[in-house]
């Protein structure tokens, strides 16, 4: 049991080629921050400008952390687990939220956050290496995916996310006999 919460920014018209840039960009930086491979005791700070890049590339930025540390029955962000300079190295075990974003003042504004459990990595290294685990299993918006700017790595991660999604909750769903949200969830989860 914890306390978090998670984000998903949705679009209920036709968005506009910024907003459509503007999240999927952020999604690129969600997606690169969460398969990326570290060392061991590396600090969040280190690997948090995984998350920018995507938007650093064509000169955008958010004003907000990348991600916090994920409380047992007290705050929804629990230090001293995440991205800022004042965090402490992450540690397998440990679960952060990973939620990038965009914001134009007076027009939109957009955050992907996903909650991810930090795990040891399968490499060929004696030393130890890191690398995220995503726990939260609800499908992005796909009305805002520009596929052309996603990489073939980040398209089979997005793919092998929205199996996961199937997998996991989709028997539960059944289970339920809630057949109209099963169709939502195959839906929003096709390749």
């Amino acid at each position: 049991d914890g306390t978090t919460d998670i984000t998903r920014t949705v679009h209920w018209s036709e968005p506009t080629p910024l907003q459509k840039e503007a999240y999927t960009r952020v999604l690129m930086g969600n997606i690169d921050l969460s398969r990326l491979v570290f060392p061991s005791n590396t600090a969040g700070r280190t690997v948090e400008s995984f998350a920018r890049r995507a938007l650093w590339e064509v000169g955008l930025n958010y004003g907000h952390g990348t991600g916090h540390g994920i409380g047992n029955f007290l705050s929804v962000h629990e230090w001293p687990v995440g991205f800022q300079s004042n965090n402490v190295p992450l540690e397998a075990g440990m679960f952060t939220s990973i939620e990038p974003g965009y914001y134009r003042d007076g027009e939109f504004g957009i955050r992907i956050e996903d909650i991810a459990l930090v795990v040891e990595a399968q490499t060929e290294s004696e030393e130890t290496f890191l690398t995220f685990e995503v726990v939260s299993l609800v499908p992005y918006d796909r009305n805002l995916i520009d596929l052309s700017l996603l990489s073939p790595e980040q398209i089979r991660y997005l793919n092998s996310y929205y199996e996961k999604i199937r997998a996991h909750v989709g028997p539960e769903l059944r289970r339920q006999r809630l057949e109209e949200e099963l169709a939502w969830l195959q839906e929003s989860t096709e390749p």
